[in-house]
């Protein structure tokens, strides 16, 4: 398509990615976005998805409809493999007989090796645990088979100054309470949704500027900020840069049993995605920084 008639799908546009990926639209003007979320496209109706594609002719769909609710995909297991597969597989279809290039994002989640004690890489063996990581994992799976032109981008820890999310949960716990436990034995890193839209506009724009680009696009790629903490070291953080009074204590995850099993290791090795994109990725800490004063204002 000429430039300028690049079309944008955006779906799950009321979660935190949706919502950063909205607040950045205007930075990327000469695209069309269009922004659904479940009232305006049930991604779980296969016909649905393949009319509203048939009209609109989608030269990118960024697929951020997801079901997050760890523990309750427990007990929930019909909506999350709805969501998780059934329409990441429907969008994929769409997207296959449309010609769109779909964008998946997925989750550190399906890995789960607790004997890992390097950064994952895209290559490493998936092993997840739970419903959620589970359908996950086969909403990859689905997408890849049903669309060649996938590409799959996994993440960790997201937050955003839209949501719900483990920094405004920290942020309203911490003003109303003397004191809080926070798990210590769980290692990722923290992502900035809006870090990550950034990158996946930026994924897209190079690709419509360099066609040749697009032959990497079609993999598995992973996303989070830079560096390493637990949940109990972005806890205190978080605190630290607003100046909250909570006494923070570090407890292991046996101590706070979830119906959910979590993964104590989670670092994502994003050296293929900086190589390959040229991205340059923030450190965790300077991304909190900015979501705290974007929450302050």
């Amino acid at each position: 398509m000429a430039k300028g008639n690049t079309r944008i799908l955006v779906t799950g546009a009321n979660g935190q990615v949706g919502q950063e990926i909205q607040s950045l639209k205007n930075k990327f003007s000469n695209y069309h976005f269009y922004f659904t979320d479940r009232e305006q496209l049930d991604i779980g109706n296969k016909e649905e998805v393949q009319t509203y594609f048939a009209q609109h002719k989608f030269d990118y769909c960024i697929n951020c409809a997801a079901y997050t609710a760890v523990d309750k995909a427990e007990e929930e297991k019909d909506r999350a493999y709805t969501v998780n597969v059934t329409g990441a597989e429907n969008l994929a279809l769409a997207c296959h007989i449309q010609g769109t290039r779909l964008i998946h994002l997925s989750t550190d989640y399906v890995y789960h090796n607790d004997e890992q004690n390097q950064p994952f890489r895209e290559e490493d063996e998936t092993s997840p645990k739970g419903i959620y990581a589970a359908t996950k994992l086969e909403g990859e799976q689905k997408a890849q088979a049903a669309c060649q032109q996938t590409m799959i981008v996994r993440t960790s820890w997201v937050y955003s100054s839209f949501g719900h999310n483990f920094v405004k949960t920290m942020l309203r716990l911490g003003t109303k309470l003397p004191k809080l436990t926070v798990i210590f034995d769980q290692i990722g890193t923290p992502t900035y949704a809006n870090d990550l839209a950034a990158t996946l506009l930026n994924i897209i724009q190079q690709v419509e500027e360099a066609p040749e680009k697009l032959k990497d696009f079609s993999q598995v790629y992973h996303y989070s900020n830079e560096g390493v903490c637990s949940w109990f070291d972005f806890a205190k953080s978080i605190f630290h840069f607003n100046n909250i009074d909570c006494h923070v204590t570090p407890i292991e995850t046996k101590d706070y049993p979830t119906a959910a099993a979590r993964p104590h290791f989670s670092l994502l090795n994003k050296a293929k995605i900086k190589k390959v994109w040229g991205i340059e990725i923030p450190y965790w800490k300077d991304s909190l920084a900015v979501c705290l004063q974007r929450l302050q204002e």
